[in-house]
């Protein structure tokens, strides 16, 4: 989680006012961009995370981390790939689609990305009918 202060956009042309966001709503940002990559099965979740999703409460930032230091910004980002995708490849298009989002949204700048693979899920498998298991696939009219 990020830290508890605000970050302030400084510097806008035309702004009257000051602009903060909360660090909760760039980890919102990052944590949708990067499970709309493709190759992404989920997010890394927390214990409260899993409680909350129990209850139907979704928390769209939650497998990201979000620091602060020196002026800029870093994110490691906790995910589950999907079984047979190139990893390093679907590591690579999250790293660039992350920093895009976070420029068009918010206008500021990742200095990195680190991905972390927490794990792969292969695909699910088809159910087998128990009760129909030594049926004949071939019933023909003729057989009937």
């Amino acid at each position: 989680m990020a830290e508890d202060s605000n970050i302030i956009l400084t510097g806008r042309e035309g702004s009257t006012g000051t602009i903060e966001i909360a660090p909760a709503v760039l980890e919102v940002i990052l944590g949708i961009a990067a499970v709309n990559v493709e190759g992404v099965y989920q997010m890394r979740g927390s214990l409260a995370s899993s409680i909350n999703a129990w209850f139907g409460r979704v928390n769209r930032g939650k497998g990201v981390d979000l620091h602060v230091a020196d002026k800029q910004l870093s994110a490691d980002v906790y995910v589950y790939l999907n079984y047979g995708v190139s990893v390093p490849k679907v590591a690579l298009s999250m790293q660039e689609t992350l920093r895009e989002q976070m420029l068009y949204m918010t206008d500021l700048e990742l200095a990195e990305v680190n991905v972390h693979v927490v794990g792969v899920v292969p695909e699910k498998a088809d159910k087998v009918d128990t009760a129909d298991l030594f049926a004949d696939d071939d019933d023909t009219e003729e057989d009937k």
